[in-house]
């Protein structure tokens, strides 16, 4: 501490008015030295963040994420818990239904099977694969059915559904936009400290989940794409 001592001729006061000669100690006038008193005296501001935080994602420390890789053959899903110092994986698995099943059939099972993990983890939000382009037509609608199972089963648990680039979600996790699935798969692993090596389809729906917790983060630049 400095003990700031004044004398009454260099610090006098005419009815609360400070004189205008200098405290030999400091170089200030008083006028500066009551300007200065009242700055520290008066409540300190809070800062504010440059940019907003975003609200609208779910701000709940406890936020479950439901990721999808959704196919008619092997639907991959995902369910993290926020956490730290990492995510915690409540469940990861894959939907898989044999090549001689009508379409109709795996359908059905994709919808009720996600359905009953809705019902048993609790998602608050679900982030799915984004469809990319494909050359054979038939291919490109039977995904989409697929994708669209997999969403109704999601959509009527009245969830928000968000969706990510398959090459922002390997850039993300792998560092990489044309990684392969072995290496998504090993980081995936890595980051969520399991103790295993998820399946493909499994690792695509955990990282899709993971980059969806990294993109909503408090102080996002970007928004994921809803849907």
């Amino acid at each position: 501490m400095i003990r700031l001592e004044c004398t009454r001729e260099l610090f006098s006061f005419d009815r609360g008015k400070p004189s205008g000669k200098l405290l030999p100690s400091m170089g200030i006038t008083p006028q500066q030295f009551e300007r200065m008193r009242e700055r520290l005296a008066s409540p300190r501001r809070i800062p504010s963040p440059a940019v907003a935080p975003v609200a609208s994602l779910g701000s709940s420390s406890a936020q479950i994420i439901l990721g999808l890789d959704p196919s008619l053959r092997g639907t991959g899903y995902g369910v993290i818990r926020l956490a730290k110092p990492f995510p915690q994986t409540l469940a990861h698995g894959t939907i898989s239904c044999p090549a001689t099943w009508q379409r109709s059939r795996c359908l059905a099972k994709i919808l009720q099977s996600l359905r009953d993990v809705v019902r048993e983890h609790q998602p608050t939000v679900c982030v799915v694969e984004a469809l990319f382009f494909a050359q054979n037509l038939q291919t490109a609608l039977v995904m989409g059915e697929a994708r669209g199972a997999a969403l109704a089963a999601v959509a009527e648990a009245n969830l928000e559904i968000y969706e990510l680039a398959p090459r922002k979600v390997k850039q993300a996790i792998v560092g990489y936009g044309a990684a392969q699935k072995l290496a998504v798969a090993k980081m995936v692993q890595r980051l969520l400290q399991l103790s295993a090596l998820p399946s493909p389809d499994a690792a695509d729906a955990l990282a899709l989940a993971l980059t969806h917790a990294r993109e909503s983060g408090r102080y996002s630049l970007s928004l994921p794409k809803r849907i």
